[in-house]
């Protein structure tokens, strides 16, 4: 199991993700407020999800840092 995260960046409600998944919702939060944070004018809301996903990133020190699986 891994941890998805997900931007919305429309009034819609619908949530948009790619293939980066994390060993902790804690990480994926975190990567997910700093692309927000990053897109200012474009992200509504962000989300974490429960991924079936191998963990392929890992979040480390405000940096994204990829792993093997």
């Amino acid at each position: 199991m891994s941890w998805a995260p997900e931007v919305s960046t429309d009034d819609s409600g619908m949530f948009y993700g790619n293939a980066v998944r994390f060993a902790t919702a804690a990480e994926a939060e975190a990567w997910a407020e700093d692309r927000a944070c990053r897109w200012t004018s474009t992200v509504r809301a962000t989300r974490v999800v429960e991924s079936d996903d191998p963990v392929n990133y890992a979040w480390v020190d405000n940096r994204l840092v990829a792993v093997k699986p």
